[in-house]
Parts: C-alpha cells; structure tokens; sequence
C-alpha cells in the first residue's frame, strides 16, 4: 500500500476526502430519507404520527449513546473498521424495516440499527480522523469531503420518493439498503486513519532531509501540545466543557430551525411548494457554503469561522423573527442564505477545532464523548423550539432564544481558542 500510495500523481489524502465525499453523501441521507417514508408508513398502518416519528428521535438517542463507543473504537481500529460496521449496521436496518408489522420493529431497524450505523458514517465518524490527512488545507478538505452531504440530499432523496411513489416504501428501503452494501463496502477499504500509515505526511508534503530546511511549527503552546490528552485529562480542563457548550448550541440552534421551519413558513402563510423548496434549497446553499468557509477557516481561523456560522443563524432566526410581521421573499431569501450559505459551515471546522486542541492518540474517545454532548443540544432544540410554542402560541420567544443560543455558541468556541494552540496556515506567516 506504501508503495501504490506514493505513486499516485496526487497526495493520497484526497482519496480519502473522495470516499468521505461518496458515503456521507448515501449514509446521512439514508437516515433523512425516513422522513419520505414516515407518510406512506402512517398511511398503511394507521399509527399515531408521535409514535411513529419516535423511531427517528430515538435514532438520536442511540447517536448519542454509541459515540463515545465509536470514538475508541476508531482509536484502537482504525477507520475502515468504523465505516464497516458502520455500513453493516445501516444497510442492516434498511433491509430488515419492511418487514416491519409493529412499531417496535421501526424502534429496531430505523431507531437502533440506522441511528447506530448513521454515527459512523455521519459527520462524527469522518472527523475522528480526516483531519489528519491535512494540516494546511485542513479546512478546505473537510468542507470539500462533508458537501457530499448536499450533493446527495439533491440527487437521492428525489430518487427514493420517486421509487416510494413507484414501487412503494418498502421497495425504496430495500433499494436505499443495497446501495449502501454494494457502493460502500468495497470504497471504504480504501481508508486509512492517518498519512504516516502508509508512509505518507500530512498535506503531501516530503519527508525533511538532512539538507532541507526546517519545516516551520504550527504550534503556538508547547506545553499544551507535548501533553498527551486522555479523555479523562481532558474532561478537567475548562477547554474541553467550552467546546462541549458551544456545540450543544450549535447543534441545538441547527435543529431547532431545520425542523420548525417548514411548519412555520405554512402557518404564516407560504404555500407549501415555497416553504419546500426553502428547506431543499438551504441544503443546496451549504455546499459551497461549507467549501468555502473551510477553505477561510484555513487562512483566518476556526474560531472566526465559527463565529460567522453562528452569526447565519442568527440572521435566520432573525429574518423569521421579521417574516411574521412582513412575509415577503426578500426575508425570506435572507434566511435561506443565511442558514445555508453561513450556518452549515459549522460542519468545516467541527473535527478541527478538537484535533487542534486535544491531538494525539485519544482524541477519538474525546471527539466521540463531546459529540454526545453536541447530540443532545440536537435533540434539545426541536423540543424546545416545539414546548415554546405550545406554551405561547407562537415561535417568537423560540426564536429570539435561538438567537441567544447562537451567540453562545460562538463565544464558547472563542472561549476554547484552537488558534491559541496551534496557529492555521493563514496565520503561520505572521507568528
């Protein structure tokens, strides 16, 4: 493999972002697609729509429980083990869920078997070790690799509701199962967890000889960098609970939106074409949004980057906020961009800022452990969003504390200061 890999006429790490790029693009819309089959599934059988849905809110719990698993899993195995356990379990689900002729059986195959599978193969599984591959181009690689996301929610999931339509819901889950086995096993071998792996550096770069001259340190706090961070060293510093809090927010503003926005565009009078295609549309945004704000994160810094991703939702709450007062299209292009274009950059630099903070051999277990704390601010946000408005009848309360929870989340990160630790390449030059 050494030898393959240093043939190739370009840096082997972009195959990993191209493997990354194709399975988040199936595996993370593989789990949002329940959201096509839920209508067809309450048609057939007839069950209440909360008990139903819960299949999909306890995939979160699951998420949620089995990250800190994955994270050390990924430590003492590697990737390749991650993605196929992770493509086992999902594809698992999927072909086993039209068997379904009770709830629990939804609570197993979507709840259990898709939630588990969706960590591995999600946002959290790729940044326990894609940033490894890169250190200058960190950023723009990770925003490359997770736009695969979107590319898939506007190719895929229009072909999963044109099968249900089709050939019914349970031809299109066993469809949805069989591309993840047939297209992701065989890519996902192709991982590795790290550069020095197959002898390669971080970025591409030559191995120093004697003669060379000597490379110049992104490392700006050597005592913080030698230090070798275990997860329970690192739960006694006041960085990790500040990245722990600005993620929870971030999370939590995310989904608080990404849920409640369709219904509330329909109640303040959008027809239901227009409040679809806002949320399709967001998702198109974030692509290049993602990309870019990656690629800046490497010239200006995570923290900043983070911050004008908080500052999107905070105009997208913002703009909802005015939308009830004046529902024109101007506002409401406002939110769109905003959340897409700004607020999914969050994605760019999520892994980065922990690697750059708590590198080192346990990171995995301390990536897996805040991403439980990242989860529940997921799973808090919708609730809260949708407790509020029964509360008040309305979702103005909601969101103005959308717009708080974002601000927090950007001063936490701030708080955390990944570039006080390990400078970005933009930076490097001036240090």
């Amino acid at each position: 493999m050494t030898g393959r890999a240093a043939k190739l006429p370009f840096f082997y790490g972009w195959v990993v972002v191209a493997v990354t790029f194709v399975t988040m693009a199936i595996g993370v819309n593989a789990r949002t697609a329940f959201s096509l089959f839920f209508p067809p599934i309450i048609s057939e059988f007839g069950w209440e729509r909360g008990l139903t849905a819960g299949a999909f809110s306890f995939g979160f719990v699951v998420s949620a429980i089995v990250s800190p698993l994955i994270g050390r899993l990924m430590d003492r195995a590697g990737p390749r083990a991650v993605m196929e356990l992770g493509v086992a379990l999902m594809a698992g689900g999927l072909l086993l869920a039209p068997l379904t002729t009770q709830p629990w059986h939804l609570y197993v195959t979507i709840g259990v078997l898709v939630g588990a599978g969706s960590v591995c193969l999600g946002y959290s599984g790729f940044s326990l070790f894609l940033p490894n591959w890169f250190i200058r181009r960190r950023g723009l690689a990770i925003g490359i690799a997770f736009a695969g996301v979107g590319i898939g929610s506007v190719t895929l999931l229009p072909w999963v509701q044109h099968m249900i339509e089709q050939a019914g819901w349970r031809s299109a889950c066993t469809a949805m199962g069989l591309l993840i086995l047939i297209v992701l096993v065989p890519i996902n071998l192709l991982l590795r967890k790290r550069p020095e792996d197959i002898g390669l550096r971080p970025d591409g770069d030559a191995a120093p000889s004697a003669s060379s001259a000597k490379p110049v340190s992104n490392i700006l706090d050597h005592a913080w960098a030698t230090t070798e961070w275990t997860l329970a060293r690192a739960l006694r510093t006041a960085r990790f609970w500040w990245i722990a809090l600005g993620y929870f927010c971030g999370l939590y503003s995310w989904y608080a939106v990404q849920v409640h926005q369709t219904k509330f565009l329909l109640d303040i009078g959008f027809s239901p074409s227009l409040a679809v295609w806002a949320l399709g549309l967001v998702s198109l945004l974030g692509i290049p949004g993602q990309i870019m704000l990656g690629h800046l994160s490497d010239r200006i810094g995570r923290e900043a980057i983070w911050a004008i991703s908080c500052l999107g939702f905070v105009i997208c709450y913002a703009a909802l906020i005015a939308l009830k007062s004046e529902p024109s299209l101007v506002l409401l292009y406002l939110m769109v961009v905003a959340q897409g274009a700004l607020g999914y950059g969050l994605t760019s630099v999520m892994g980065a800022v922990v690697l750059e903070i708590f590198q080192g051999p346990h990171y995995g277990s301390i990536f897996g452990t805040l991403m439980v704390l990242a989860l529940a601010g997921g799973a808090a946000g919708p609730w809260v969003t949708g407790f509020l408005y029964d509360l008040t009848a309305s979702y103005t309360l909601a969101f103005a504390i959308g717009i708080l929870v974002s601000v927090v989340s950007a001063l936490a990160i701030w708080q955390a200061s990944p570039g006080k630790i390990r400078a970005v390449a933009g930076r490097l030059a001036s240090t």
